[in-house]
């Protein structure tokens, strides 16, 4: 459960009278009063067997963005065991940045499987990317010292 509100995610372990107790996904519990529980928005996420995750993913504009999908979703299908095929991956370009191409990533995957599908998501998506030889650009600066170079 997700108490909006108060910013607090984990799993609902104690409904008492005055407090209920949530542990979150790094062990702490956290005491929320029973006020604060039925006056805020509440997100669950036990209704549904699956999830879905969004990463986003910087290309140099120099890059194919054909090829770089090509490339992110075969390293998907083919390396990260948590994602689902049905639903399909969904790729779609998502910003024209400063430094990038940002490639948005939509995949779904059994909720139990959270904690896992994330940190291998990036890192399957950045040795594809590497072996491709396809630049994830960072952030660069031009410092003009105003003269004329000429």
């Amino acid at each position: 459960v997700e108490v909006i509100d108060s910013n607090v995610t984990g799993k609902l372990i104690d409904i008492s009278t005055f407090s209920s107790k949530i542990q979150q996904f790094d062990g702490t519990v956290v005491r929320i009063p029973n006020e604060k529980m039925f006056t805020s928005n509440l997100r669950t996420f036990i209704l549904s067997e699956v999830r879905r995750s969004e990463v986003t993913v910087g290309i140099g504009y120099n890059e194919n963005i054909d090829k770089a999908i090509d490339v992110i979703k075969k390293a998907i299908q083919n390396n990260v065991v948590y994602v689902l095929m049905e639903p399909a991956p969904q790729f779609s370009i998502s910003e024209l940045a400063d430094n990038s191409v940002n490639i948005l990533i939509r995949v779904w995957y059994p909720r139990d499987d959270l904690l896992e599908v994330l940190p291998t998501l990036l890192k399957v998506i950045k040795n594809a990317l590497d072996e491709a030889e396809i630049e994830i650009p960072f952030p660069q600066r031009v410092v003009w010292d105003g003269k004329d170079s000429s």
